[in-house]
């Protein structure tokens, strides 16, 4: 059985590095890691039905915005949250209106409107808790939506008009996840297709 991780494992020994230190180190990395208040963390890799659901999600995603002034990114698109120092890789990060590149590497962004996590069993607890704490001080961020890959479940957070953030939860297969700053749909089947789903 897999074992339930709380946070991601610092990955490196030295005890601070700097912005430049991880972008020199992260460009010549074949694994993608984390980085926050100077600790650099590993990312734990992806699962079958991960990918299957991501594919999905990025696939009726792209449809939806195509001609539109958003578009999808998937977990090769590093993002930075400058107000607290992280640098990761959302599964799926929306942008919109253009790119804006972070001011310490013109190949990672800033400001999304929508972030999208996968969950697995090692994950769950970080994304639920204190990255969703960190994604929030990203002023742009309309939605933040987990997708269980072990079982029919999403997790919708979103700005309500009293600017809070209000949570959906979806775990019917006959449901449909609405993207409410975006202005579409998609049916959780679409999105768990193919996906072998433990009762």
């Amino acid at each position: 059985m897999e074992n339930e991780v709380n946070e991601p494992a610092v990955d490196y020994l030295k005890q601070k590095y700097s912005v430049a230190e991880y972008l020199k180190k992260e460009d010549s990395s074949d694994e993608k890691h984390e980085y926050f208040e100077g600790e650099i963390f590993a990312m734990a890799g992806a699962s079958d039905t991960h990918n299957e659901i991501f594919t999905n999600l990025f696939v009726e995603i792209g449809i939806k915005l195509k001609g539109k002034s958003c578009r999808p990114y998937g977990s090769d698109k590093r993002m930075q949250i400058p107000e607290n120092t992280l640098f990761t890789y959302p599964d799926i990060s929306i942008y919109c209106n253009d790119l804006v590149h972070s001011k310490d590497d013109k190949n990672t962004s800033i400001l999304p409107a929508v972030i999208i996590e996968i969950l697995s069993s090692s994950t769950k607890t970080y994304d639920r808790g204190n990255k969703f704490k960190f994604y929030r001080d990203i002023p742009s961020l309309k939605e933040y939506i987990l997708v269980d890959s072990e079982s029919v479940l999403i997790e919708a957070f979103y700005i309500n008009e009293k600017q809070n953030w209000e949570l959906k939860e979806y775990k019917n297969i006959d449901q449909t996840l609405k993207f409410n700053s975006l202005g579409f749909e998609i049916p959780l089947a679409e999105i768990y297709n193919k996906v072998s789903i433990k009762d």
